[in-house]
Order: C-alpha cells, then sequence, then structure tokens
C-alpha cells in the first residue's frame, strides 16, 4: 500500500539540491528522505548516493525503507544475479547505487567512495570529527547533501547548518502537532492511528520537561540543554577492545530491561579489577524480544561468566524479569534491583537505601573523570552517551534540580548499572 504524502513531503520530494530536515520525531521524515533517494537514483544514471548514521543499525533502517520503496515502485530497476542487494547496497541497472555505513569515531565508514549525494540521518549525533575531517571536502565538491534529524541542544554541525548563513541548503522544520493534526486520513492513516499518536504526545508532555517535549516533538533548538558526557571524555575512555572471553575476573551485569512500546534490552558486562578499575568487556543489544527471552538470556551469562552481582533496571514491565531472577535458585542470591519503587530488592532483604537516578550517572561520570574505567569501543555505546543530556530544573520550593534525559539511553542506562559494582556493599537500592 502506498503512502500518501503531506504537503510538507511533496516539497521535499521535489528540492533540486542540499535540504536540511529539522523534526520532531514520528512525523515521516525517513520515509520521504527514503523516496528522495530512490527517486534521484532511478531518475539519474550513475548516481552514488551514501546513506549514514552515527550506528550500523540506524544506517540499516533508512536504507531498507529505500529498498522497499525501491521494490514497490520500481521492481524492474534494481539489478538482479551477482549484483542483486546486500544489507549495505543496492545497485540499479542504470549504473546507479544506494549504499548505508556507519561513520564510526572519525568518519572511518564514509571515506574513499566517489559520490554524488551523501544523505545524513540523526545528523545531530554525528562527531563533531566526522564533519571536520569528511564534510568540507564535499561540499568543496559539490556533492548534494540532506542532513535530517531531532535537535540535540542549540549547538554542532546541524544546528550551525540549520541557521543557513550561506543559502547552503533548502530548510525544513516540522513539529510533531502539527503532523498529526493536520495529515490528511487515507487507508495508512485512519483516525485510530491520529487519536494513538495524540495520545502519545499528551503522555510525553507529561512525562517530560516542557524544554524537553520543545526538543524531541516541537524539533526546537534548546539553549539550556547540555550533553552531560562530552564528546573528549567519551573518546578518551572508549579504549578497550572487544576480547576473547576470560573466565578470571571479577564480573558485574547492569540490565535496562526494554520499556513498554520499546524496541531494546540491554546488557552490559564489567571485569572489576579492582575498585579504582573498572574494565566494560561487553555491550549486548537484543531487539524485540520478551520477557522470558530476557531472563533467559541473564542466566546464560550468569552461567559464562558466574557474576558477582546482577543489577536489574525493574521498573514497568522489567520487575517480570527481576522477580524471575529472584526466585531462581541459580540467581536470586545475586540479583539487585534497582527501580522506582519500595520493593524487597534482593534474596537476603537487607536493609534499604534510597538510591537516585543522578547518583547512578554521577559516579560512571567520575569514574570517567578519573580514569578509573576503560570503556568499550561499541558504535551503539557511543550513541547512548551522545544522546545523554542534562537540564535545570526550578522545583515548586525553589529548589534547583538535575534532570539527566535522553533518547537513546538504553545502552548507559544497563552501564550505569553495572558500574554500581564500585558502590555497592551489597546493600537494597532503588531508583526513582
Amino acid at each position: 500500500m502506498r503512502l500518501i504524502w503531506d504537503e510538507w513531503q511533496k516539497e521535499i520530494l521535489n528540492v533540486k539540491g542540499s535540504i536540511i530536515l529539522c523534526s520532531g520525531r514520528q512525523v515521516g521524515k525517513s520515509s520521504i528522505i527514503a523516496a528522495r533517494d530512490s527517486e534521484r537514483a532511478v531518475k539519474n544514471s550513475n548516481e552514488s548516493i551514501l546513506i549514514i548514521s552515527k550506528t550500523e543499525r540506524q544506517a540499516e533502517q533508512l536504507f531498507i525503507k529505500v529498498l522497499s520503496y525501491l521494490e514497490e515502485n520500481y521492481p524492474k530497476m534494481i539489478a538482479r544475479g551477482k549484483d542483486k542487494p546486500t544489507k549495505h547496497m543496492v545497485k540499479l541497472i542504470n549504473n546507479s547505487v544506494i549504499r548505508c555505513f556507519p561513520t564510526g569515531l572519525a568518519g572511518e565508514g564514509i571515506r574513499g567512495f566517489t559520490l554524488t549525494k551523501i544523505t545524513a540521518d540523526e545528523a545531530a549525533l554525528i562527531g563533531e570529527e566526522v564533519y571536520n575531517a569528511v564534510f568540507p571536502s564535499l561540499l568543496i565538491k559539490g556533492i548534494d547533501m540532506d542532513l535530517l534529524g531531532t535537535p540535540h541542544g542549540a549547538k554542532g554541525f546541524f544546528y550551525e547548518c540549520h541557521k543557513n548563513v550561506n543559502n547552503e541548503f533548502k530548510v525544513f522544520h516540522v513539529n510533531s502537532e502539527e503532523v498529526i493534526n493536520n495529515r490528511k486520513l487515507s487507508a495508512t492513516w485512519l483516525q485510530k492511528d491520529r487519536d494513538n499518536a495524540l495520545k502519545h504526545l499528551e503522555i510525553a508532555k507529561q512525562r517530560m520537561s516542557s524544554r524537553e517535549y520543545a526538543q524531541e516533538y516541537m524539533g526546537e533548538f534548546v539553549r539550556d540543554f547540555m550533553q552531560f558526557f562530552s564528546d573528549g571524555l567519551i573518546k578518551n575512555c572508549m579504549n578497550n577492545k572487544r576480547g576473547e572471553f576470560s573466565r578470571k575476573g571479577n564480573y558485574y551485569l547492569g540490565v535496562d530491561v526494554a520499556r513498554m512500546g520499546d524496541d531494546e534490552c540491554v546488557f552490559s558486562i564489567i571485569n572489576k579489577i579492582s575498585r579504582n578499575k573498572l574494565i566494560h568487556v561487553e555491550n549486548i543489544i537484543m531487539a524485540k524480544v520478551y520477557l522470558n527471552e530476557v531472563a533467559n538470556k541473564i542466566i546464560e551469562l550468569d552461567k559464562q561468566y558466574n557474576f558477582c552481582n546482577i543489577y536489574i533496571d525493574s521498573g514497568g514491565i522489567g520487575v517480570g524479569v527481576s522477580d524471575y531472577l529472584l526466585e531462581h535458585e541459580q540467581t536470586k542470591r545475586k540479583t539487585i534491583e534497582i527501580n522506582n519503587r519500595t520493593r524487597v530488592t534482593n534474596y537476603d532483604d537487607e536493609r534499604k537505601v534510597k538510591l537516585l537516578k543522578e547518583d547512578l550517572y554521577n559516579n560512571l561520570l567520575g569514574l570517567m573523570e578519573r580514569g578509573e574505567i576503560s570503556l568499550l569501543q561499541d558504535d551503539e555505546l557511543e550513541l547512548s552517551f551522545k544522546s545523554v543530556q542534562y537540564e535545570y530544573l526550578t522545583t515548586a520550593k525553589s529548589l534547583t534540580k538535575l534532570r539527566i534525559f535522553g533518547s537513546y539511553t538504553h545502552c548507559v542506562e544497563a552501564l550505569i548499572r553495572a558500574c554500581w559494582c564500585v558502590k555497592d556493599k551489597h546493600l537494597n537500592i532503588w531508583c526513582r
């Protein structure tokens, strides 16, 4: 079933040259950009288009939409046989090609190609080093460039390009509220879809601060937001490569259980060499899994690593996983819950200590600043670090409160729990 485009999407589809699409979430930006790249490749011979994002997973998500659009609209244009599509590339019979790659830490994934166009997804989260090293040369060569994504504070290459001082881009600014309210009802956008989307926005308004909502759904660049972990600090700490598993070590597991409606559950494993030396040895992401699969994965990992402790985020639906672990003979004496409820948090039912989310983040930040943790070199983890932002809120009692948030924090959420092993003395703890 073919999509019916909004007016702003139709305009994007017909623009010649480079564009910036700054938007709130879930407006359909990926779908229209996939169509834009596909149409260009089909209608022009010898096009070489590269789709990039911070991680391979993100780049592939947009690429899958490109391939789906081509299969639905131009199946005879797709090369077959030895040139059939792969997970990173689709060739057309007119010698045009569309590729997708992650950027890596410094643009390694996008060097060496002869390009006619580049599309950067979630452009605000691509590191400054990538833009500084690679993109200027692309602009000098006159290569078209589309930058799309949601803002990430009022700073960086995406923000500067959005200001469009030199008129290099056609700028589109789209917010979620306008799209949801104005999109025409059709076979692909029913009244129930609109009602569900409006309900989602209402819940988001209640859960987020007004400034976070403005960034995530109104697509606004908010000056008061700061990145909690600096790019330089992340780079300095990411110096551990995945190696062969060694049974010698004091291993700790941190688990971030996917929330209702989210896709990914993360398992972060720390080897505690000493109180002042931690080595991050693994970052495992499981997508679209049931709670019993999460519990079974933890038990499987425990058989391999024999964890000293398992720190699990048991808020929301995660309580089903933690309850199972607290009853399982293998894990019940090593499972410790970190959540937002007053619950018994391990098998021995020792006294409880109130633990704030900010305590967990500040503990990891301190470890990084003191050079006491060696982090795994992992694109998903780096993206997660870069996505963590903070703001200061004024409470009803005129007190200043630190608030930490982000859209891709799942990897860091698992890591901050694993790293609590340097603080934990087998006390029951929960997080609010």
